[in-house]
């Protein structure tokens, strides 16, 4: 029964896969969201989700693997290298924890690199913001998501300032 509700998303999602590196982007994500789906929830709560080295990927892909995070109350660590993108969205949820050395890399909104018309450029930056401690989001809102090509760095030392968690403490 599971199978049968997992395999036709699935297939409409690869259906509408263009290139190697969509199709590995969104396998990823499916992945992801299956194996969160796969675990009882009790499981679940105890687990933790460590992040790695994470240069982002999709807006749609990113916000649905954060609903599932949330709504399983798994804490999220970001310990990797680096974390760019969509992947500064963990830093909204409620249990996420950052390593100090971690570098956060941050854009604006944007169309495989191409500028957003700016009614949707306003909107999809409101939606990553919503993900950030208020200090960041008033810097994003600002500053950082004028930057479409290439990203502005932050040291985790620099979030954690900001008030999310160290997870060297935690």
């Amino acid at each position: 029964m599971l199978a049968q509700k997992l395999a036709c998303p699935l297939a409409a999602l690869l259906k509408h896969t263009r290139t190697s590196h969509d199709l590995a982007a969104k396998m990823v994500a499916t992945l992801s969201v299956v194996s969160l789906l796969l675990l009882p929830a009790a499981a679940i709560a105890q687990q933790s989700y460590v992040v790695g080295n994470d240069r982002g990927g999709y807006l749609h892909d990113r916000l649905i693997e954060l609903k599932n995070l949330e709504q399983n109350k798994v804490r999220v660590e970001i310990r990797g290298r680096v974390c760019y993108s969509t992947c500064t969205m963990f830093l909204g949820l409620p249990d996420a924890c950052v390593s100090p050395d971690t570098i956060f890399g941050f854009h604006g909104p944007s169309s495989s690199g191409r500028r957003l018309a700016q009614k949707d450029f306003d909107y999809f930056s409101r939606v990553m913001a919503a993900y950030y401690p208020k200090p960041l989001q008033d810097w994003f809102m600002s500053e950082g998501r004028n930057r479409i090509s290439g990203v502005y760095k932050v040291k985790g030392s620099q979030i954690i300032a900001m008030g999310v968690s160290d997870c060297s403490t935690t």
